[in-house]
């Protein structure tokens, strides 16, 4: 198996191991965790695809993170994911999961948070742009650019993203 992810039901219990192409192509239910990088600000961190990979290239997104490996928990999965793909070590927060029906194929997507203060080392394979930006400019965003589809469910589902109190926001280079 190249990437082996837990499948699971529409309840999120282990039905068993599957490689994540199959998952994918077989619509079975597997598991993904996410975070959603805020700065100390409280800006939220947008990142840009490459073109060259296998789902969604070039479209734009507000969540670092990717499948869960076999017997690792979302939490311990999201943190790994923000070590690889932004080359920075951070305590994430659970803050919502749900069954998510997937524009390629159905899991449970477990979106975290954490506050990121050091630099950013993305790798580009995975990412080929970031910012950092503040609500009205990510909601102007998803106006203006096309965004991972789920990752737009996701934010819509998400219990309260907003500024924390007495955070300015500040401009931040436009998306590229």
């Amino acid at each position: 198996m190249r990437e082996p992810v837990e499948r699971v039901d529409e309840r999120d219990r282990v039905l068993g191991v599957v490689d994540r192409d199959e998952a994918i192509r077989n619509g079975w239910p597997h598991r993904i965790a996410t975070t959603v990088c805020r700065d100390p600000l409280g800006r939220v961190l947008v990142h840009r695809r490459p073109e060259h990979v296998s789902r969604f290239p070039g479209h734009y997104d507000w969540l670092i993170g990717g499948a869960v490996e076999v017997g690792e928990s979302y939490e311990d999965a999201a943190a790994r994911e923000l070590a690889e793909e932004l080359g920075v070590r951070a305590r994430v927060r659970f803050v919502f999961k749900f069954l998510c029906r997937g524009a390629i194929s159905p899991y449970w997507l477990a979106v975290h948070e954490a506050v990121v203060s050091e630099p950013l080392t993305p790798d580009p394979s995975a990412i080929a742009w970031h910012g950092w930006i503040g609500a009205a400019e990510l909601g102007e965003a998803l106006r203006t650019r096309l965004f991972v589809p789920d990752g737009v469910e996701a934010l819509r589902r998400h219990p309260g993203l907003g500024s924390p109190a007495g955070a300015a926001w500040q401009p931040t280079p436009p998306l590229c």
